[in-house]
């Protein structure tokens, strides 16, 4: 029994222990390459996948990107992918639409991207703020306005991803809710939703690992 809508999202459990955060640790078991004696059609797709994302990095972080930058955000994007996927399956904790879960990724890439960038590229870092073909008498007014873009980066990164995730699981619980009022026909109308809503929901795990991964590198390409 739920005491309010939100609390499909809580992290409790029994035994006064928040076990249910061990989804986290569930995708790791997807995948063990090592196991395998010759290549999987799980491992193919998984190469191929790579492959594609390390292409497009690479190509948004430019020509002075360093070697092996990629590999981090592949790994961001198919951690949060996993992530987003066990939370499709019932009964199984949502853990990337906790804030605590995307501000833990989010937070620390922005204090790198930016540590870096003053430290090695100050000068660049102060162009930045200030747009090209920007007129003099308002220079001052956009540098406040990109300090306070650059300073919101994460908190905008965490929550469009645990908003996205959010959205889709309550539309869901509210549907299922109505179940037990609705006669057949109803009911058969009301799965064949639920169903088109899980495929968009598939979707939106896939668009926003893919965009957190993008903006990610986004942000790193503009202190390189």
């Amino acid at each position: 029994m739920m005491t309010n809508l939100f609390s499909t999202f809580d992290p409790s459990t029994y035994f006064f222990l928040s076990l249910n955060w061990l989804s986290t640790m569930m995708s790791l078991l997807m995948i063990p390459l090592s196991y395998w004696m010759i290549p999987s059609r799980y491992n193919i797709i998984l190469m191929n996948l790579m492959t594609t994302l390390h292409k497009e990095f690479k190509m948004l972080m430019g020509p002075s990107n360093f070697k092996g930058s990629t590999i981090l955000m592949i790994s961001l994007f198919i951690f949060i992918l996993m992530n987003n996927f066990m939370g499709l399956f019932p009964y199984i904790f949502t853990s990337s639409s906790h804030l605590i879960f995307t501000l833990t990724l989010a937070l620390p890439l922005w204090i790198m991207f930016m540590l870096f960038g003053w430290i090695n590229n100050m000068n660049h870092m102060f162009i930045h703020l200030v747009p090209q073909g920007t007129p003099p008498i308002l220079m001052s007014f956009m540098v406040c306005i990109e300090t306070i873009s650059n300073i919101i980066r994460p908190s905008t990164l965490a929550i469009r991803l645990a908003a996205n995730m959010i959205a889709g699981h309550l539309l869901l619980t509210l549907l299922g809710n109505t179940g037990s009022m609705m006669n057949f026909n109803l009911l058969n109308i009301l799965v064949l939703i639920q169903l088109l809503l899980l495929l968009l929901e598939f979707a939106v795990s896939i668009i926003q690992s893919y965009v957190f991964a993008i903006l990610s590198t986004l942000y790193s390409s503009e202190v390189i």
